[in-house]
């Protein structure tokens, strides 16, 4: 009798992983490489070879040194892509510091959970960002700092931020400029930055990044050294990266798919990291593909769609471009054919993970068959296992059956920080990664996304969890019971709407108003674009409420397609 195959695969482990530390491993692609391009930051001007590149991220670790940061104190970073922030991900790395991840879009709600959590000792931050004024917010969280020696804040609201650096031209009270630390720099040796450096070991904390909690608050995914140096190069060897690539990266750098996918790709290899602008613009990514003779480029479909809806795009010559990677949500087939042919990207990979694996799981190869780079995530990416289970009882599945995909290996994070019980949620005993979706997989070990266990919106590549939102509108002093869902989206996949239950003789509360109250407390992309007012929610017969109804009646109330 033949027994069913079961839904358990093993990525190859014929190259052995890289058991150093990002920084050992940044000083010998210097060494290795010292004359080719290794930033490009077109919006500022920048142009460093790798030898260049090393000097400006030695100097800042130098100066994180002389400014008392230790191995193990958490450096925040709250800015949108420049060469800075790439400095300070290298910087922190070569003397042992926590590299904290803060997104650009950000509010004061968030950033005060992200710094007070993580308990970090130094923030790093822009001066503005799209209509956000970074500055501005942080006066307004700690008052103290205008008045504040700038060697040792104390804020009543962030009680563990002591330095902050602004990368602000003209100075700011109490902060630090990003221009004042080679002076600091000068008093720390080169020898005691070696010494700091040669202490630290592959499986210490780096990063930590935080990811939208379905308990509502952000869980911080602990991740070493050896986790994303590993991600970063094993997903550049699958696209064939070499020190002779050129990948522009118009993908945020706070998450995964740029700090580690791209930029950790490129340091393994010798290859050209490339930033066309601070955020996403279409525009800037078809000029700087064109203008730099890019041959990789990374993106979400959503950006890959707009760069080949330009008006202009026909005026662009994109003809260097090879490879690079699509994630963030399954491309459709007329975009991959498109992404083929009029962007030349013939080798093009989909790759698949999350936060807590640093971050790819999965990827296809330029190998794949057509169809499985369009309806799956591709195989086991290597030294890596997945498997799919019974979300019940835990059991592996036969292949094609529906469970939930696990993933175990080096990528898994070190766990949550401060947060043992997320952690052991997360994790089982065995070291296998709950990711929470629900996948399929084939005879050939092709993996499939079907769904999501959890409740989780994908808003034009960003993950929100709705719990996060509701337990921010519950702060409204006019609502008693609070909704969120997701109702799908031409333009991001996905939108949020609230189901909104009133406090008595708050009826005048319009949809606007709770807009109002969000905006500038919560990330844009948080905002829900509709607002329900309702007595009461489908509710279960034990009483829990369905919100797979409440998504069922928005669509046909909204009158858009599922």
């Amino acid at each position: 009798m033949n027994h069913p195959l079961p839904s358990y695969t093993k990525g190859d482990t014929t190259q052995p992983l890289l058991e150093m530390t990002i920084g050992d491993q940044f000083d010998d692609t210097a060494a290795k490489f010292p004359d080719n391009d290794a930033l490009i930051s077109g919006h500022q001007g920048i142009r460093w070879t790798y030898a260049e590149f090393k000097q400006q991220v030695d100097t800042c670790a130098r100066a994180l040194l002389a400014l008392g940061i230790e191995k193990g104190d958490r450096v925040g970073v709250w800015s949108p892509n420049c060469a800075e922030w790439t400095t300070m991900q290298f910087a922190t790395a070569k003397i042992g510091a926590i590299l904290v991840n803060i997104n650009p879009s950000y509010r004061l709600h968030e950033l005060e959970y992200a710094l007070n959590h993580s308990g970090a000792r130094m923030l790093v931050t822009a001066e503005k960002f799209k209509n956000s004024d970074y500055t501005a917010m942080l006066y307004e969280l700690a008052p103290e700092l205008r008045n504040s020696d700038k060697t040792r804040l104390k804020s009543e609201k962030l009680p563990h931020l002591e330095l902050v650096v602004t990368l602000a031209e003209k100075p700011q009270p109490g902060m630090w400029r990003w221009q004042e630390l080679p002076q600091q720099a000068a008093s720390v040796a080169p020898q005691t930055l070696a010494r700091s450096q040669s202490a630290l070991h592959c499986s210490d904390p780096i990063n930590i990044q935080y990811t939208s909690g379905t308990t509502g608050s952000p869980k911080g995914a602990t991740l070493s050294h050896r986790n994303i140096l590993n991600n970063g190069f094993f997903v550049a060897e699958s696209i064939g990266l070499t020190e002779k690539d050129r990948l522009v990266i118009p993908v945020p750098l706070y998450h995964c798919f740029g700090m580690v996918m791209a930029n950790l790709g490129c340091v393994t290899h010798g290859a050209t990291m490339i930033y066309p602008g601070e955020g996403f613009d279409p525009r800037a990514v078809l000029e700087t593909v064109s203008a730099e003779r890019a041959t990789a480029l990374y993106g979400v479909p959503t950006m890959f769609i707009a760069e080949l809806d330009h008006p202009d795009f026909a005026d662009y010559d994109l003809s260097s471009l090879r490879t690079g990677i699509m994630a963030g949500s399954i491309c459709p087939e007329e975009v991959m054919k498109a992404v083929n042919g009029r962007m030349h990207m013939r080798e093009v990979q989909i790759a698949y993970g999350m936060t807590e694996t640093s971050p790819v799981s999965t990827q296809t190869s330029a190998s794949d068959a057509f169809d499985k780079q369009v309806t799956t995530v591709g195989r086991t990416q290597p030294h890596l296992e997945s498997r799919v289970i019974d979300p019940v009882n835990g059991a592996t599945l036969p292949r094609g059956e529906i469970g939930e995909l696990c993933t175990r290996g080096y990528s898994v994070m070190l766990g949550y920080w401060d947060n043992e019980a997320a952690t052991r949620d997360a994790i089982d005993d065995d070291g296998w990664m709950h990711t929470g979706d629900l996948a399929t997989m084939d005879s050939e070990g092709y993996i499939q996304i079907v769904g999501r266990i959890k409740d989780m919106v994908i808003r034009g590549g960003e993950n929100i969890y709705p719990k996060e939102i509701e337990e921010f509108l519950y702060t409204h002093p006019a609502i008693s019971d609070v909704q969120v869902t997701g109702v799908p989206d031409k333009k991001y996949g996905e939108e949020l709407i609230a189901w909104v239950r009133l406090r008595a003789g708050s009826e005048s509360v319009s949809a606007e108003d709770l807009r109002t109250f969000c905006r500038g407390q919560i990330a844009h992309y948080k905002v829900p674009r509709y607002f329900k007012f309702v007595d009461e929610f489908p509710m279960t017969v034990t009483g829990k409420v369905q919100k797979f109804r409440i998504r069922e009646i928005s669509i046909a109330e909204l009158g858009i397609e599922a």
